[in-house]
């Protein structure tokens, strides 16, 4: 699966700029999120998108905030009613990350990628500009094959930078299934997806309950950060299945590297935060083994937080 990228891709998606993360109450998410780690954060509470969604123009207003996870910046939307793309994702999967954009440096090397989208088979789902200035962002129509939609942007001068770093390691997808996926990034010039299996562990729960659970997993480190692909089986019960079944396909998480996992468990369980899965890898207290949890986030965005614990 891993084989050779079918076109040459563009230096910029070696780094994530931010990632779009729509919402329907904002107040309860900034609120959670804020407590978990959340900072440098920056509200606009009205702001309007002059935009083309699927060729049509559209007007796409929105309460808007921007702050970092660490090394992650975010822009949190909660877009008012109307026909684009965001109230579409909105319906279609509940809150969740929307869009994984990448900074342009130019007008032209986006128009240049948009051609070459295009000449692949790939269109623009929505095109937009804050509030009429040049601030212009592109998203591509990725999500159908891709599961998540793949964002541009270009910031004249360039994007303030993210916070301090090392808080997100990866950012994580769930998927039904992994060899169309990874043929469809291959075919725009990501690299492929190499397959791996993940086989039960006696020491796996979920919701404190012994888990007997093997599944399929996949990796892609083109970025910063790493890009984990989950594919689950339906039974037994577990934390990716009931993503599935709540969002459909799409990102699910993002990994925290933490230095003590119990301490950190308990600072989220003080805030209100249950695990609901957890478990580990290797053999555990060597090198290269880990341990992790899943903290059941899903009430504040539609992403759970994954703590993990890594022995080096």
């Amino acid at each position: 699966m891993a084989g050779t990228c079918l076109a040459e891709l563009p230096d910029f998606y070696k780094k994530v700029s931010r990632v779009t993360w729509l919402v329907k109450n904002m107040d309860r998410s900034i609120q959670g999120w804020s407590t978990l780690g959340l900072s440098d954060v920056h509200e606009r509470s009205e702001i309007t998108f002059d935009a083309q969604y699927r060729g049509k123009p559209v007007s796409i207003g929105a309460r808007m905030v921007t702050g970092s996870l660490g090394n992650l910046t975010v822009d949190m939307l909660q877009p008012e009613e109307g026909d684009n793309a965001f109230t579409a994702f909105l319906t279609q999967h509940g809150d969740g990350v929307f869009s994984i954009v990448h900074e342009v440096a130019t007008r032209g090397e986006m128009t240049k990628e948009i051609e070459r989208m295009r000449g692949l088979g790939v269109g623009v789902l929505q095109q937009m500009k804050v509030d009429s200035g040049p601030i212009t962002l592109t998203f591509f129509d990725t999500e159908a094959k891709g599961k998540y939609v793949l964002g541009l942007i270009y910031w004249p001068g360039g994007a303030p930078p993210a916070g301090a770093p090392g808080k997100i390691s990866h950012i994580a997808f769930v998927a039904r299934q992994a060899e169309a996926v990874s043929a469809f990034w291959q075919k725009l010039g990501f690299p492929g997806m190499p397959k791996a299996h993940a086989s039960p562990r006696e020491d796996s729960r979920y919701h404190g309950k012994a888990l007997w659970l093997d599944f399929d997993v996949c990796w892609q480190r083109h970025t910063q950060f790493t890009y984990e692909w989950i594919i689950p089986p339906a039974d037994p019960p577990n934390l990716y299945a009931d993503f599935l079944k709540t969002h459909g396909e799409g990102v699910q998480h993002l990994g925290v590297p933490v230095d003590d996992l119990e301490q950190s468990i308990a600072e989220y369980q003080k805030l209100g935060y249950t695990v609901a899965q957890s478990g580990a890898w290797g053999d555990t207290g060597k090198k290269g083994s880990g341990r992790y949890a899943y903290i059941d986030t899903d009430s504040i965005g539609g992403i759970i937080a994954e703590l993990i614990r890594a022995v080096k």
